[in-house]
């Protein structure tokens, strides 16, 4: 198995290992924290939080879905604070251009991927785009940040991608698992 640690950009491992040695509840608070961070800022992956030990005395089952909540509402969380950027941005011209000619094409790129998906599927396909593991989701949310006018749904539909994105990535482990 790789870890997770591979996926971080250098400069930001220290991060993903507070998260991989994350324990007992205060671990809950660092979850959380790195969630809200990966929404708006930074290009690592949310895949991380599911490697936290925290030692809660609880079933792994009760355990991961704790892990999942707060990770989902950190995430949440961070995406409304990148809404919010991203509604500023829509007025910033210098700050789109700059975005456009920046040797990512940050929004080159997102138009053609993820505002397809937010103009055919709105809310629900910003869900499905956070649901694909070991893809960054700032691209995601910013792309739909610019596009999108509802705080609570954007809020919503990334809670559930999410969810959905940590789910995805158990089942996938346990597919490996399973063929080992």
């Amino acid at each position: 198995m790789v870890p997770l640690v591979a996926f971080d950009p250098p400069g930001l491992h220290w991060l993903t290992r507070l998260v991989e040695t994350a324990t007992g509840w205060g671990g809950l608070a660092i979850i959380f924290v790195y969630s809200f961070l990966i929404a708006f800022a930074l290009p690592g992956v949310s895949e991380v939080v599911l490697l936290a030990p925290l030692d809660l005395g609880l079933s792994t089952e009760l355990r991961l879905t704790i892990i999942i909540v707060v990770s989902a509402l950190g995430k949440a969380a961070g995406s409304v604070f990148a809404f919010h950027i991203g509604q500023e941005a829509k007025e910033s011209g210098p700050l789109i251009r700059w975005l456009r000619n920046s040797r990512f094409d940050v929004i080159g790129w997102s138009e053609r991927r993820t505002v397809e998906l937010a103009r055919r599927w709105g809310y629900a396909g910003l869900a499905v785009a956070l649901s694909v593991p070991f893809f960054p989701d700032t691209l995601s949310i910013y792309a739909f940040a610019v596009l999108e006018e509802d705080y609570l749904r954007f809020a919503a539909a990334t809670f559930a991608g999410s969810v959905g994105r940590l789910l995805v990535t158990l089942g996938l482990s346990a597919g490996v698992v399973a063929i080992v």
